[in-house]
């Protein structure tokens, strides 16, 4: 994928240090660290102690922060701030031209083991996640090394699939279809409910494949072979492949491999914004 040298984005927010520094004072600091003191001072306490303790702290949080010059995977940000910027870019034109209305850029946030969201306490170990209450795709970068390791999907655009993906899970929020699915969930019993939340997950396949679709138009960004490494990640990460055939297909609910790479090739190849309510009009059997 040709990203280097190209535009990045601002909302990408990265929070790998913070979690050093999880649990202690710093987060509290201020009018909180203040109001602690006078507790501390009431109860007998040398506020002196405390004042040692937040400086510790800060200087931890200060250390925890990632730098171009000590940062490991500082290519892998920049990469990641390219691959927003060009989503931004496409979606804003696609929201204006296509769906009349203003597109609102979602914020990445890069952490590292675990994150706090308005969806709750996450691990890296959900993966890759959108969070409608707060419009953020949170990413840990060890799941972009396990991309390459364990699902055998390695190349840029394998990791710019996941990344649209979760964007594409922003655009349904933003026109209110996740609303609208997750109240015919509430309505639904656990069969249907799993269907529906496998249709909204292979939309998001599709609008991954559309933003491809007009990032490669617009900015030329394809190589030899990204397509193919991009539809490796998806063959890779679908239910089927994951649960190894120990889960049934009514309790799947993120879709099949095949239904996965054959709905991302589907935005990829038509580029159609419209073309995604087709997943809410098709029999199940036929996604």
């Amino acid at each position: 994928m040709r990203w280097e040298g190209r535009e990045q984005s601002t909302n990408v927010e990265d929070r790998r240090g913070m979690a050093m520094a999880a649990g202690g004072l710093v987060a509290g600091g201020g009018v909180g660290t203040i109001v602690l003191m006078i507790i501390m001072m009431f109860l007998g306490g040398n506020p002196q102690q405390l004042l040692e303790q937040v400086g510790e702290q800060q200087e931890q949080f200060s250390r925890a922060k990632m730098t171009p010059e000590n940062d490991p995977d500082a290519s892998l940000m920049e990469f990641v701030k390219v691959v927003m910027k060009d989503n931004e870019d496409v979606w804003a034109k696609l929201f204006r031209d296509e769906l009349g209305t203003r597109y609102r850029e979602p914020k990445l946030v890069v952490f590292k083991g675990e994150v706090n969201s308005a969806c709750g306490q996450a691990t890296a170990q959900v993966g890759p996640f959108y969070c409608p209450g707060d419009s953020n795709v949170y990413l840990d970068f060890d799941f972009f090394r396990e991309l390459r390791t364990r699902f055998h999907a390695p190349g840029d655009f394998a990791m710019a699939y996941v990344i649209a993906h979760e964007v594409g899970h922003h655009v349904q929020n933003q026109l209110g279809l996740s609303s609208k699915v997750q109240a015919m969930q509430n309505r639904a019993g656990k069969v249907e409910s799993n269907e529906l939340s496998v249709r909204l997950e292979l939309q998001a396949d599709y609008l991954a494949g559309v933003w491809a679709h007009h990032a490669q138009a617009s900015k030329q960004i394809l190589e030899a072979g990204d397509v193919a490494s991009a539809m490796t990640a998806a063959n890779q990460i679908g239910d089927d492949k994951l649960t190894q055939g120990r889960v049934r297909k009514e309790n799947f609910t993120h879709g099949t491999s095949q239904q996965r790479v054959k709905w991302y090739s589907a935005g990829l190849a038509s580029g159609d914004v419209k073309g995604m309510m087709k997943l809410f009009e098709l029999d199940f059997d036929k996604l």
